[in-house]
């Protein structure tokens, strides 16, 4: 009886249990779904450009369909990938190459793309298509799907993209998904998100397109099915930021149950070999210093090290003077940068930048900058005089001068 009552267990693929949580990666609303689905891919666009040392050339391209269905297009000039790996990337769930790496890139968690295309996938049973190109080679094209309960991609289609478009762009990278949305204007919009985008990253070049339904009556009107729209958001500075350095992880940095995962991991290397090795700014010396303290020989085994020895380990780090980490694991926009950023897309009277010095915070390097613009630049200041003398005053207002516009603050990390 109790065999009977009891329910069926069986193991949940990370894939279902998102696709069931789609809220917990940004896919909540029609209208989040496909800014998520945006970023994601910019995000691994511009990642792939910089680690390849490419100046970044993009291009977003949003196509309004019928039944509140927007086809997706992001394309990259990186370095491609290979077709072995493209199911891989774009259809496989905590699948990626960065998240056990200490350097600074965007996406980490090998999720954001995959779960576009699975978004993509579950709104509308379209599958996802994926063109990519590397230096020497032919473009690959592949039409997929994921199989959420086995979290596993299902390729659909595999062929040689022959055009004359691929056949002339040495490298990159093109996905295409279609999926049910609705596009968003104003501060929280695809378009501020890529002037933001741009802003952040100067050396980038960002080609924005939008293919809008036109009216059934503007269609009898002899107006084209869609109406095309372009923002072109161009690189204004020519160099790459500086290239990150992997680094290991610092020893203040990690946590009693992490120290242990890695010493079992480390089988029967010993003890003294494994921190000097595992971690950054830990000398001979202080290895000796650590494990003296903690009562450990330096040639114990680590996966052999009791649980209370390794909490001694634990301790004995925490206790001892090291260095900070490295910070060349950082890439900051820089100043430069930042400023020129400011000059295109910001109409102001005054502009200033700055970078500070790395700073470390348990064990993890970072870096703060900032850039400031204030006023409304010569040319605007002028345009309000003359209409705000046109313009009829509420009650309360005045033409003093004072500017009561709210600041605009944007922050990436």
């Amino acid at each position: 009886m109790a065999d009977r009552a009891m329910p069926k267990q069986r193991e949940i693929a990370v894939s279902e249990f998102f696709s069931k949580n789609r809220h917990l990666l940004g896919f909540d609303s029609p209208q989040k779904a496909l800014l998520t689905a945006v970023r994601e891919a910019v995000d691994n666009a511009l990642d792939a450009c910089e680690e390849a040392r490419i100046l970044p050339d993009l291009t977003v391209e949003l196509t309004e369909l019928p039944e509140g269905r927007y086809k997706v297009r992001v394309e990259d000039n990186g370095p491609g990938i290979p077709k072995e790996e493209l199911g891989k990337i774009f259809a496989k769930l905590l699948y990626g190459s960065k998240f056990h790496r200490l350097k600074q890139s965007r996406g980490q968690q090998g999720i954001g793309i995959s779960a576009a295309v699975m978004y993509s996938q579950m709104t509308t049973g379209e599958p996802s298509h994926i063109t990519s190109k590397m230096a020497g080679g032919k473009a690959q094209h592949v039409r997929l799907f994921i199989d959420t309960a086995k979290n596993q991609p299902k390729l659909d289609h595999q062929s040689v993209d022959n055009s004359d478009w691929w056949a002339h762009k040495p490298t990159g990278t093109s996905i295409e998904m279609i999926m049910s949305a609705q596009m968003k204007g104003g501060r929280h919009g695809i378009e501020a998100y890529l002037k933001q985008t741009a802003l952040a990253n100067p050396h980038a070049r960002i080609l924005f397109r939008t293919h809008k339904l036109s009216t059934k009556l503007a269609i009898e009107k002899g107006a084209p099915p869609s109406i095309a729209e372009t923002l072109d958001l161009p690189r204004v500075v020519h160099e790459l930021p500086k290239e990150p350095v992997e680094i290991k992880p610092h020893p203040h940095g990690i946590e009693l149950g992490t120290l242990q995962r890695y010493l079992q991991e480390a089988g029967r290397q010993r003890v003294h070999n494994f921190l000097t090795t595992s971690f950054s700014r830990v000398t001979g010396p202080l290895a000796t210093e650590m494990l003296a303290r903690a009562g450990v020989s330096p040639e114990a085994e680590c996966n052999k090290i009791p649980r209370d020895k390794s909490e001694a380990i634990f301790k004995a780090i925490q206790a001892t003077k090291l260095m900070a980490p490295p910070t060349n694991c950082l890439s900051p926009i820089g100043e430069k940068a930042i400023l020129a950023g400011l000059f295109k897309q910001i109409k102001g009277d005054f502009y200033t930048a700055v970078t500070r010095p790395p700073a470390v915070y348990r064990g993890n390097p970072f870096v703060i900058e900032a850039g400031l613009a204030w006023g409304r630049g010569p040319e605007q200041a002028a345009l309000d005089a003359a209409n705000a003398q046109k313009a009829p005053l509420a009650e309360g207002e005045s033409h003093d001068g004072d500017d009561n516009e709210l600041a605009r603050v944007m922050r990436f990390a």
